[in-house]
């Protein structure tokens, strides 16, 4: 049994797992601001424009309407209902998500392409005067010897 423990400790502390930890529960917090933001501010300024109580939350599709218990004694029938509304607010919420997280990752990649980038290389540094009066003394001699 306590080589499976090894195995699970040797396992959780991977990077990639407690990266992947991290961004579940990152994941769930940012989902949690984006369902706020859609519920709390966009769809209110959408239901201006729409008529209705609540945008289009309450647009449904009435299969079977329902009806309360009679006093007979007949059993209450719940209404059933397409409610394509909701799924109109589902979308609205994955396509702000999509570009939260496209917009998110684009400024990611650009941060590590400056960061790949690698630094133009330095010039080489100019010699000294004594080093330039030297190297032309070289030559001088060198076409002196080759005459």
């Amino acid at each position: 049994m306590s080589k499976f423990l090894q195995d699970f400790k040797e396992f959780a502390m991977k990077g990639n797992v407690i990266d992947l930890a991290v961004g579940v529960i990152v994941g769930g917090a940012f989902g949690k601001i984006v369902a706020s933001l859609v519920d709390d501010i966009i769809m209110p300024l959408v239901s201006l424009a729409i008529p209705g109580d609540d945008g289009f939350r309450n647009w449904k599709y009435i299969i079977t309407p329902g009806r309360e218990a009679a006093a007979d004694g007949a059993a209450a029938v719940e209404e059933v209902a397409i409610n394509y509304g909701i799924f109109l607010q589902n979308i609205v919420d994955f396509f702000i998500i999509a570009i939260s997280i496209f917009v998110a990752l684009r400024i990611v990649m650009k941060l590590k392409r400056k960061e790949e980038e690698p630094e133009p290389a330095p010039e080489p540094a100019k010699p000294s005067p004594e080093v330039e009066l030297l190297s032309e003394i070289r030559d001088i001699l060198k076409k002196e010897e080759s005459k």
